[in-house]
C-alpha cells in the first residue's frame, strides 16, 4: 500500500530539480514577451461549472473532461481549456468595456485523454487573449507574439501555419449536400485523405468549381503565393473575403519582418465550429504535434452575454520544453543558482550572521547545520547533485569554498572573506 502511494496517477507526473528550474525559467521568458506587448495577467479558477466548457463554448468534448460534483450536486470540471474561463471573466468584469483588452495567463489544463497513450492529462499553458479588436492588425499581433515566444525560447527551426475557417465555411455553405456528406468531407480534409475525397465526390452532383477545389484542397498549402492559387479556384464571396483577410494579415506580418516564419494551410479545419476566422499553429522538430495554437473566436464571449471580437493563442510549455531538449537547445537556469553554507552547531551564531550578510547582498544561500555523525564530504556531494553553485564550509574563523562552477577549492579566513565580499 505504501509503495502504491509513491506513484502518481496515469497522465500526471512530478517535475523537480533542474527540470523544474528549466520550466520555470522558460515560463518567465515567455511571459516577458507578452509583457513587452502590454498584456496584463489574469488568473481564473482551476475548476468551473460544467456549462463554461460545453459544446458551444469549448474545443473539448464532454468525455475528455475531468468531472465531479460539489455538495449542491452541481457538475464541476477541471478546466480543459483556458480561453472559455477568461471569456467568462471578461464578460463579468468588463461587460461594458469596448476598448482593447490584452490579457495574459499561465496555468494548468486537464484532459481525460487516456485513449492517447503517452499523452499527459495535465499540461501547463501560457498564452494571451486580445479582446475587442477585430482588425487584421490584431490577428497579426497574435501570430507575431507566438513567433517572438518561439525565438525567445531559443528555437530557430520552426514554422507558423496559418489557416482560415471562413474559407472552409464558404465552401460548405454553398454545397447542396447532406450534413453526413459534409461531415465526411470535413474528415477527409482534416486527415488530408485525397483518395477518400475523390471516391466520395465521384457520385455527388456538384458544381465543377467546388468539386475542383475539394479535390485540390490538400494542395492549398505553402507560402503567400498559394493564396493567389486559391483565389482562382472559386469566386465564392465568402471564400474570397477569407483570402483577402489572410493577405491583409500577411502584409502586417511583413512590417514586423517575420514573413519567413509563416506559411498558409487552408486545410486547417479542426475546431472550425469554434474559430470564426484565422487559425494558426506553431510547429518545430522534436514533437509530434503543434506546441503553439491560436485563432479568432468572435462568437465565444456572446455565450456569456458580451458581444465582442477576440483572438488568442496558447503555448504548451511542457511540449516546448521537450522540443528544446530534443534539439539540444539549453535553457539557462542561472537565475536559480544558489550556494550552501555548512557549519557545526558551535558556529551557529557566526553562520547566521554570515548568511544574513550574503542574502542582503543578493546571494541565494541555503544554511545546513551538519549532524555529528555525517561527514562534510557527504553534504558537499549532495549539494553538488542538487545543482548548488558552491559550498561554503565554516569552521570557526576558517572558511573553505568549494566552487563547482570554477572547479576549484579555496581556503580563507572569515575576516578576509567578509572584507573581499
Amino acid at each position: 500500500m505504501k509503495e502504491k502511494l509513491l506513484h502518481t496517477p496515469e497522465g500526471v507526473r512530478d517535475i523537480y530539480n533542474s527540470e523544474c528550474k528549466k520550466k520555470t525559467a522558460l515560463e518567465r521568458r515567455l511571459h516577458q514577451v507578452l509583457a513587452l506587448y502590454g498584456y496584463q495577467d489574469i488568473e481564473t479558477p482551476a475548476f468551473e461549472f460544467f456549462d463554461i466548457f460545453n459544446s458551444d463554448t469549448g474545443t473539448v468534448s464532454s468525455r475528455e473532461m475531468f468531472k465531479f460534483f460539489d455538495r449542491d450536486n452541481n457538475t464541476l470540471v477541471l478546466r480543459p481549456d483556458m480561453t472559455p474561463s477568461i471569456a467568462r471573466s471578461v464578460a463579468k468584469y468588463y461587460s461594458d468595456c469596448t476598448f482593447p483588452l490584452r490579457l495574459s495567463y499561465v496555468g494548468n489544463t486537464f484532459l481525460n485523454n487516456r485513449s492517447y497513450q503517452g499523452k499527459l492529462a495535465e499540461k501547463t499553458e501560457l498564452g494571451a487573449e486580445y479582446i475587442n479588436d477585430d482588425s487584421p492588425e490584431a490577428d497579426a499581433e497574435a501570430i507575431v507574439m507566438m513567433i517572438d515566444c518561439f525565438l525567445e525560447a531559443g528555437l530557430n527551426d520552426f514554422r507558423i501555419d496559418i489557416g482560415q475557417s471562413e474559407f472552409y465555411r464558404g465552401i460548405m455553405e454553398a454545397l447542396d449536400v447532406s450534413d453526413e456528406v459534409k461531415a465526411q468531407i470535413h474528415e477527409y480534409i482534416e486527415n488530408k485523405n485525397s483518395l477518400g475525397m475523390e471516391l466520395l465526390l465521384a457520385d455527388l452532383p456538384m458544381k465543377d468549381c467546388y468539386r475542383n477545389i475539394l479535390l485540390e484542397y490538400n494542395e492549398l498549402y505553402g507560402d503567400v503565393s498559394m493564396l493567389e492559387q486559391a483565389k482562382k479556384l472559386t469566386v465564392n464571396p465568402r471564400c474570397q473575403a477569407a483570402i483577402e483577410r489572410l493577405e491583409q494579415v500577411y502584409e502586417v506580418i511583413c512590417h514586423y519582418g517575420y514573413e519567413k516564419y509563416v506559411s498558409f494551410d487552408l486545410g486547417m479545419v479542426n475546431h472550425f465550429d469554434y474559430y470564426t476566422g484565422i487559425i494558426f499553429r506553431g510547429y518545430t522538430y522534436g514533437t509530434g504535434d503543434a506546441i503553439g495554437k491560436g485563432g479568432r473566436y468572435d462568437n465565444l464571449l456572446m455565450q456569456f452575454g458580451k458581444n465582442a471580437p477576440a483572438i488568442g493563442f496558447t503555448i504548451l510549455v511542457d511540449d516546448m520544453l521537450s522540443a528544446l531538449d530534443r534539439q539540444n537547445i539549453p535553457v539557462s537556469i542561472r537565475e536559480f543558482e544558489y550556494s550552501v553554507l555548512l557549519y557545526n552547531r558551535k558556529d551557529m551564531s557566526t553562520a547566521i550572521g554570515l548568511a544574513m550578510e550574503m542574502r542582503t547582498g543578493g546571494d541565494k544561500l541555503e544554511c545546513i547545520c551538519m549532524k555529528e555523525d555525517q561527514q562534510a564530504g557527504d553534504y558537499i556531494s549532495f549539494a553538488k547533485a542538487q545543482g548548488a553553485r558552491a559550498v561554503f564550509v565554516l569552521d570557526g574563523d576558517a572558511l573553505i569554498i568549494h566552487d563547482f562552477s570554477a572547479g576549484r577549492v579555496a581556503q580563507t579566513s572569515l575576516t578576509n572573506f567578509r572584507r573581499e565580499y
